[in-house]
């Protein structure tokens, strides 16, 4: 008797753990399939800030490339240049910005299951080196209009030189490519995971 009375226990262990297990796939898939919504929504932004960083660093780069070719110039072309920089610097502000309400957008979800998290990790870690590289340029900016207000009250300034923060500047710029489609690249790839389709994604997150 003893036999028959425990002979079911392996059995419905089975049986919990694989119940277990297709419970944990369903939650898996509903937080893969909020991630995915979530990320669709927004491209927009992303894609407006991938933007507005591709046109702020390609413009810092030929702005870069000419000073250090010609000089930092004199006189009203030195606070031009001070000018410049601060507009220039402002833009780097303002892309980090926005990159950073995405990331907020997405550490805000509730995810707790291996894959999505990933996902997410990923993504935070790749927008978080973005604005660290924003960061560095904002603040060899405005080391760079400091640079040449100070030239400009100089007397002995002969115009052929220029800040120092320039050459910073130009390393941080000259290898730039643009930024890469990680949101776009994440969304295909929980599409494929999870076999999701346009009714999947469809309503609110």
């Amino acid at each position: 008797m003893r036999k028959l009375r425990y002979g079911w226990l392996p059995a419905t262990v089975v049986f919990l753990a694989a119940c277990g297990l297709t419970s944990c796939g369903k939650e898996e898939r509903r937080e893969g399939v909020s991630l995915c919504k979530t990320l669709s929504q927004e491209q927009v932004d992303l894609a407006a800030a991938n933007a507005l960083e591709k046109d702020l660093l390609g413009s810092t780069r030929a702005w870069c490339e000419g000073i250090i070719s010609n000089g930092g110039g004199k006189g009203k072309q030195l606070e031009e240049n001070a000018s410049s920089a601060k507009s220039l610097a402002q833009s780097a502000s303002t892309v980090a910005t926005q990159l950073s309400q995405v990331r907020q957008t997405i550490y805000d979800l509730p995810l707790k299951q291996e894959y999505p998290q990933s996902v997410r990790s990923t993504l935070i870690n790749q927008i978080m080196k973005r604005q660290k590289m924003l960061q560095e340029v904002r603040m060899a900016l405005d080391a760079s209009a400091a640079g040449f207000l100070e030239f400009s009250r100089s007397r002995a300034y002969a115009g052929d030189t220029y800040p120092a923060a320039i050459d910073k500047l130009n390393s941080l710029v000259s290898g730039y490519r643009g930024p890469e489609d990680a949101v776009g690249d994440a969304i295909r790839d929980l599409k494929v995971k999870y076999t999701l389709q346009g009714a999947d994604l469809a309503g609110k997150t």
